[in-house]
C-alpha cells in the first residue's frame, strides 16, 4: 500500500497520458482513488492541488460532489422533510430504506441518473470528473460498486470515484473501513491504492 500522495501522483501520471490509462474499459471509464476515511482533510487538499496540476496541464478537472447529488435525489423525491419525519416516527433503519428507495427507484431519482446528467455536461476530450464526498452515502444509502456498475455506457467522460475505505483482498473495498460490513464485490475498474 503506497501514501496517499503516491497514488494521487500515479494518478495524474494515468490521466495526462495520451491516451489516459485509468480504464480498460472504453463503456466504463471510472477507476477508483481509494484512501483512509481519516485521511478525509488531506484528500481534499491533494485533490485540489491535483485539480491545480492537471488545469496547468490543459486538462480541466470538474467535482462532483455525490453528498449534492444524494440531496439533491432527496429534494426531487419527496423532500428532506417527509424523510426526516418518516426517521423521527419509524426510526433510522426505515428512513435508511426510504433514501435508498429515492436513490435506486426509476420513479424517483436515481443515483445513476443523476451523475449521468452531470456527466453529459462535460467534454470526455479535455475534461475528467472527479467523485468526492463519497462518505455522504455512509453506512448502507448505496453501494458504490453498484453506482459504477450502473454508469456502464453511460458516459465517455474518465471518472475518479474518491473512495475512503480499505482495500479488502485484491479487487474489493470495505466502504469507510467499517468492519461490519461485507465486501459488496469485486469492482471491474483500476484501484489506485
Amino acid at each position: 500500500m503506497s501514501s496517499l500522495k503516491e497514488r494521487v501522483d500515479r494518478l495524474e501520471s494515468d490521466l495526462l497520458a495520451k491516451p489516459p490509462r485509468i480504464s480498460a474499459y472504453q463503456d466504463l471509464p471510472f477507476a477508483i482513488l481509494r484512501y483512509d476515511a481519516a485521511d478525509e482533510w488531506d484528500l481534499r487538499r491533494q485533490m485540489g492541488l491535483l485539480i491545480n496540476r492537471l488545469g496547468n496541464q490543459g486538462k480541466e478537472a470538474v467535482p462532483i460532489s455525490l453528498a449534492e447529488l444524494f440531496w439533491q435525489a432527496l429534494d426531487e423525491s419527496e423532500g428532506v422533510e417527509v424523510l426526516a419525519r418518516m426517521e423521527r416516527e419509524r426510526g433510522y433503519e426505515r428512513a435508511q430504506q426510504q433514501a435508498t428507495v429515492y436513490l435506486t427507484d426509476p420513479d424517483w431519482s436515481p443515483l445513476p441518473d443523476l451523475l449521468a446528467r452531470r456527466l453529459a455536461e462535460l467534454d470526455p476530450a479535455r475534461q475528467v470528473a472527479f467523485l468526492w464526498r463519497t462518505a455522504a452515502l455512509a453506512p448502507a444509502l448505496y453501494h458504490t460498486s453498484k453506482l459504477l456498475d450502473e454508469m456502464q455506457g453511460r458516459t465517455k467522460v474518465p471518472t475518479i470515484l474518491f473512495y475512503p475505505g480499505s482495500l479488502d483482498g485484491p479487487t474489493g473495498l470495505r466502504f469507510m473501513g467499517l468492519p461490519d460490513h461485507e465486501t459488496p464485490g469485486n469492482y471491474r475498474v483500476k484501484i489506485y491504492d
